[in-house]
């Protein structure tokens, strides 16, 4: 028993040193988690932090390989030690692999997470409320242009391998810079967000601002002018690119923690936007427009109320979903998270490059709550008909569930309760989808509109299977994909931005539908083994219990946490 419980006492100090090492090389990545260490520095992507990532990936699985040599001490390891080991060499490896690919030369240019929107999201998560504290960010806004620098650097650096990134990928980024540039120092987005401790302070901030924030952003932004934007890709898939179709087959990996073949995910894209289309007609046929669901989702789009008056009336629409879904939720689970959910919109800077919405987990001492992120940008799109499900997925009982009550969790440690989703977010995005369906069974939906906006999410879903494989693998042009979407049901504006999204990260897309067809099957099974005994509480709180993990894992464990029908 001593030589089992020195392996798993040896798995869990690796887990740690992994964990603390990942969030020495991204201090970024701590503050937003709610740590408070590396607030005075930003992330390093050159290649003194390129050879330090490498170092810890490679170390990492030369330990896990050096427990797992030794089966005296391995073969009665505790379950949860197990799963640790599978994460962290899914993790490393996949990691190992992109490094080797340089695809971060790649992601360097994003319009959704690149280095541009770093400090805007510092300043709506970094704690400033002392003077002490605020010198920390202070500090921090000096690196900033040793961080932007660097990541020039990659820029030229692709420009000379010719990985570049999608034409509309570059050009979205120098458009959010340069209304980033347009702004006066007062009003950037990190001098309206920042709380400060004193009104002098915020001079000091604007002043910081100038000081290092402009130049930074303009000299990132020439690097993207001139010879990069003429170099960016005109097709925008990755297959274009040098060893694109390695990198794009390296993606679904990393974004879906399984090794699935294009082709098979572009069909089972089309086969389930089929089966949606059916149950939308059945709406359509009881509201009187036959098997038109076009028509059935503009009258539906239409009514009175159906869109939102003010930002306020839809932020206040939102936070009514999620107190409903709250209420109902002690008949479907047995644990709740003890977080609160807060629903803010997105920022204007962002706004029209960013999805409908998407959710930040809370800080791990609970100090600040999960936020459910919504996209107030061209309002009269935002239609009710597609929000309720939207809040479902992103809030309760969808991301806010599942990523809290992992960082809650009072026996998985740091790495497995707030670092696991490195392995791959299709159990994320699966249980985020799952939930959009499992809140029509919780009687969530108020009426036929809210509920033909579920089947419209699912349909997005379906499609983007389809969409981001065409886009990446089947040579699609931009236009084509913006077609499928509109054909799907999606409105014209989440069409282009959707579309731009799938560009700019490939195979994240896809993500959702793997996640959400296993969750379901393995649902299914455990309903025909258990008979009367499956209890669906137990089920959720099973497929919730033991945080984020690879799909093969919890295909391969879940079972066990069920136990049999007795």
């Amino acid at each position: 028993m001593g030589e089992v419980s020195n392996a798993a006492d040896a798995v869990n100090a690796l887990a740690d040193r992994f964990w603390n090492g990942l969030l020495d090389l991204s201090p970024v990545t701590a503050t937003v988690l709610g740590y408070e260490q590396g607030l005075d520095r930003l992330d390093d992507p050159g290649p003194a932090g390129r050879e330090k990532a490498r170092s810890l990936f490679t170390a990492t699985l030369a330990s896990a390989d050096a427990i797992e040599a030794e089966p005296a001490e391995t073969s009665g390891l505790p379950l949860e030690e197990c799963i640790t080991l599978d994460i962290l060499r899914v993790i490393c490896e996949v990691e190992l692999e992109q490094q080797g690919q340089r695809v971060d030369r790649l992601k360097v240019v994003d319009q959704m997470d690149g280095p541009q929107t770093i400090l805007p999201m510092l300043a709506a998560f970094q704690k400033t409320d002392t003077p002490e504290k605020f010198e920390l960010f202070l500090t921090r806004l000096a690196d900033y242009p040793r961080f932007m620098a660097a990541n020039a650097e990659l820029v030229r650096e692709g420009l000379a391998g010719g990985l570049t990134a999608a034409r509309i990928v570059t050009e979205r980024v120098i458009s959010q810079l340069e209304r980033l540039l347009a702004l006066p120092d007062a009003q950037s987005p990190v001098a309206t967000t920042l709380s400060v401790p004193t009104e002098a302070d915020r001079e000091r901030l604007v002043v910081a601002i100038g000081k290092y924030v402009r130049p930074a952003d303009r000299a990132f932004l020439e690097a993207l002018l001139g010879a990069y934007r003429e170099a960016s890709r005109q097709e925008p898939g990755l297959w274009s690119a040098p060893n694109g179709e390695q990198i794009y087959r390296t993606q679904i990996r990393a974004w879906t923690s399984l090794d699935i073949d294009a082709g098979e995910l572009h069909r089972r894209g089309l086969e389930e936007l089929e089966a949606i289309e059916g149950e939308r007609r059945v709406i359509s046929r009881d509201l009187g427009f036959g098997d038109d669901t076009r028509a059935a989702r503009a009258a539906l789009q239409s009514r009175p109320g159906a869109a939102p008056a003010s930002v306020e009336e839809l932020l206040d629409h939102a936070r009514g979903q999620i107190e409903r879904a709250l209420a109902a939720a002690p008949a479907y689970f047995g644990r709740l998270p003890r977080a609160a959910c807060e629903v803010r919109a997105v920022e204007r800077y962002k706004e029209e490059d960013a999805p409908a919405a998407y959710y930040y987990p809370p800080a791990i001492d609970n100090s600040r709550p999960g936020v459910f992120y919504v996209n107030t940008y061209d309002l009269p799109s935002r239609s009710y008909v597609g929000l309720a499900s939207t809040s479902f997925h992103e809030a309760v009982p969808g991301h806010h569930f599942q990523i809290a009550l992992q960082s809650e969790h009072p026996s998985l440690n740091a790495f497995r309760r707030l670092g696991a989703r490195m392995a791959g977010t299709a159990y994320v995005e699966g249980w985020g989808l799952y939930s959009e369906r499992l809140a029509d069974e919780m009687g969530l939906y108020l009426d036929s509109g809210e509920r033909f906006g579920m089947l419209d999410g699912q349909a997005l879903r379906a499609a983007r299977l389809i969409v981001d494989t065409g886009i990446h693998a089947f040579r699609w042009t931009r236009d084509r994909s913006i077609a499928q979407l509109l054909e799907a049901g999606i409105s014209e504006t989440d069409t282009v931005i959707e579309t731009d999204r799938y560009i700019c990260l490939p195979a994240q897309a896809l993500t959702y539908k793997v996640g959400q067809r296993e969750i379901e099957r393995l649902r299914q099974e455990a309903a025909a083994r258990l008979g009367p005994a499956f209890d669906l509480r137990a089920f959720h709180d099973a497929v919730l219990g033991h945080g984020s993990l690879p799909l093969a894992t919890l295909a391969k464990e879940l079972p066990g946490w069920l136990g049999s029908a007795g």
